[in-house]
């Protein structure tokens, strides 16, 4: 077979073919053409391997255009113009594979398929974040035990937990009502106090409970069988002597004071029982009195749980506090050691009874040139070194459960120990500054705080003592800015007063909701044994006074404040 080329016309007169040729019936029969640019892409000018013996095209094969110069079908040329109104953008990308799992498998949605497959990745991303609040909004529900959250921020605590810690009386009359902001302008300093009695005896400090540490925590024990003495002021036998001395005019206990010096920490409700009999002027508590007791997260924001049975509750926090403290003021001591005994044995023990560790100083304040305070004043450690004579406070601060503080005293008490005490002095306010408020008065050379936690959060039974720090009374008050001067002059203040009142018996109390305090007129039988306290409906119980008499109250207290600042004299150095 001879391949027979055909004619090509040749143009002297340039490049490509002439302008007039005479070939145009020479050129090959059935070949395409398809006009191009330079930028196109060649494709090919015949394709001889083409099969033409494939049985799918014998039946066409007297089409003229099935031969090698076919390209009908190749994408190298557009065939005509109306080819390209059918072309369109197509997602190359591969469509998204099913999850297959327990969720996805044998779901068929007819109506929409995709319903609940994200197609974007922002769709799924958006879906996981959307788990993720609901599971962490379920699990606050959980944690606050029915607690009612709104907005993200938490509720403050409910009224529940605020109730008033004694009952308002219908017979009661409320005298005045004085609000804490008139309290933050009050100043008065007091020269040094003078010792009149000591009472009791102390066991010397263990020293080996200062290297104490979370690896090597202690287990705090129980002292079942020693009496702990939380005696009122006008029960007190050595204060009644005292009164009838005529040693001073105003008599407390060291506890009762620094509840007045502190109030405006306070948020929980608490009460005073005042007696003016004569010239002088008794502040007492009442048997089973939240004195007794040692608030637990008073001044956090995070709530606990209302429940009264609960562990985690303020009522059965504060009775385990108050356990804890106990047991580890006994528990630091020098078992068997060397006691120093005072002027006169323990007021209210027994003879023969076994008795904690306990020192009674009476001190007597300065308050005016005719009145004088005395406060009976606990210690309940000593400290000897270099031949000195150091008197130690001992209270316990305890972890009761890690979720609520934010902080894990095994994991940051050793390496964070600021962090953790900033926290207890963001959530224990008051308690804290009560705790140095009786140091100070005193007269204590060292505060020795332990860190006691639970051995498990939900054990309230079995404690772990995993260090304790010491700190000066005076540098530790300015740490947690407790101004002496302000403290008494709150407490001047209240005693001023209280001295314009008749005789007879009065009750403060701190308002449940509001941060105020009430003076009421009560029955001289009130709070006795053969006095029934019945719960009255609030709208029954005794109304504060109208607004002009508040304002007026806080007039007569910024003068009184203002006789007190005419009066200061040196402060205690």
């Amino acid at each position: 077979m001879v391949f027979e080329v055909g004619f090509v016309p040749f143009n002297p007169d340039g490049w490509g073919p002439p302008e007039t040729t005479t070939t145009a019936t020479t050129v090959p029969s059935n070949v395409p053409f398809a006009p191009f640019s330079r930028s196109d892409k060649l494709g090919r000018i015949a394709d001889w391997t083409r099969n033409l013996n494939n049985p799918s095209n014998r039946r066409n094969n007297n089409n003229p255009n099935d031969s090698v110069f076919d390209f009908s079908g190749d994408d190298s040329f557009a065939a005509t113009a109306d080819d390209d109104s059918s072309f369109r953008l197509v997602d190359g990308k591969p469509p998204p594979r099913p999850k297959f799992g327990p969720k996805w498998r044998f779901h068929h949605h007819h109506n929409n398929p995709s319903r609940h497959l994200p197609q974007r990745r922002d769709e799924e991303v958006e879906a996981r974040k959307r788990e993720a609040e609901k599971d962490r909004a379920r699990r606050d529900r959980l944690y606050h035990n029915n607690h009612r959250i709104g907005g993200g921020q938490h509720q403050r605590r409910e009224a529940a937990v605020f109730k008033s810690s004694v009952e308002i009386q219908p017979e009661w009359n409320m005298l005045e009502q004085i609000p804490f902001s008139t309290f933050s302008k009050l100043s008065f300093a007091v020269p040094d106090p003078e010792d009149l009695l000591f009472c009791g005896s102390l066991d010397s400090y263990d020293k080996t409970y200062d290297r104490l540490t979370p690896k090597n925590e202690r287990r705090l024990e129980r002292f079942k069988n020693r009496n702990f003495f939380k005696v009122t002021t006008t029960d007190d036998p050595v204060i009644r002597r005292l009164a009838n001395e005529d040693k001073a005019t105003v008599f407390a206990t060291d506890a009762i004071l620094s509840t007045l010096m502190c109030s405006p920490r306070s948020v929980y409700s608490w009460d005073i029982v005042i007696q003016r009999v004569g010239n002088k002027l008794f502040f007492d508590k009442r048997d089973g009195s939240q004195l007794d007791l040692l608030s637990v997260h008073e001044t956090s924001q995070e709530p606990l749980p209302e429940s009264k049975d609960d562990i985690n509750s303020a009522h059965s926090l504060s009775v385990e506090a108050a356990y804890i403290n106990q047991n580890f003021s006994q528990q630091v001591l020098v078992k068997e050691g060397k006691k120093v005994s005072f002027e006169e044995p323990n007021p209210f023990a027994n003879e023969g009874e076994e008795v904690a560790s306990a020192g009674y100083r009476y001190r007597r304040w300065k308050l005016d040139s005719d009145m004088y305070l005395v406060a009976r004043c606990e210690l309940q450690s000593v400290l000897e070194s270099n031949n000195q004579r150091q008197f130690l406070t001992l209270n316990a601060l305890n972890e009761f459960d890690p979720k609520y503080s934010g902080v894990d005293w095994r994991q940051k008490l050793e390496t964070q120990r600021g962090a953790v005490l900033a926290t207890e002095l963001k959530n224990n306010s008051n308690k804290m500054a009560k705790w140095t408020a009786q140091a100070l008065l005193g007269g204590a050379d060292m505060m020795k705080l332990g860190y006691v936690s639970r051995v498990h959060p939900r054990d309230h039974f079995n404690h772990v003592i995993l260090g304790v720090v010491g700190y000066k009374p005076r540098d530790f008050a300015s740490q947690i800015n407790l101004n002496m001067a302000n403290m008494w002059g709150i407490v001047k203040s209240i005693v001023d007063l209280c001295m314009k009142l008749n005789e007879g018996k009065y009750v403060l109390v701190k308002d449940p909701s509001k941060p105020q305090v009430r003076i009421y007129e009560v029955p001289a039988d009130a709070f006795e044994n053969d006095y029934v306290e019945e719960p009255l409906p609030e709208e029954e119980q005794a109304q504060p006074p109208a607004e002009d008499a508040a304002n007026g109250l806080s007039s007569e207290i910024s003068v009184a404040a203002t006789d007190v600042e005419d009066k200061e004299i040196t402060a205690i150095p």
